[in-house]
């Protein structure tokens, strides 16, 4: 499991990048995002192949770096309300 996460690290980056980019699109909805950005996750999980690890846990990796990608954007955005609002 800690090896998984590491590589949900290592490619969280990439896949915040990824799903941030199809975000400004605008072409998919709000609601499906978090759905999208396990989506491009696991895609992106799947062709890490200079990780040294099974397609398996390169997919549950990526899984999770979608779902990591999604809450930080969610994150970020929360912060940026709440201080909007404190003025």
């Amino acid at each position: 499991m800690t090896g998984i996460l590491a590589m949900a690290t290592a490619i969280a980056a990439v896949t915040l990048g990824v799903v941030e980019a199809v975000k400004r699109t605008r072409k998919v909805k709000k609601r499906y995002m978090p759905l999208v950005a396990i989506v491009i996750g696991m895609l992106i999980g799947a062709a890490a192949v200079f990780l040294d690890v099974g397609i398996v846990e390169r997919l549950w990796a990526g899984g999770i770096s979608g779902l990591a990608a999604t809450g930080m954007f969610e994150l970020g955005k929360k912060d940026k309300v709440n201080d909007s609002i404190k003025l």
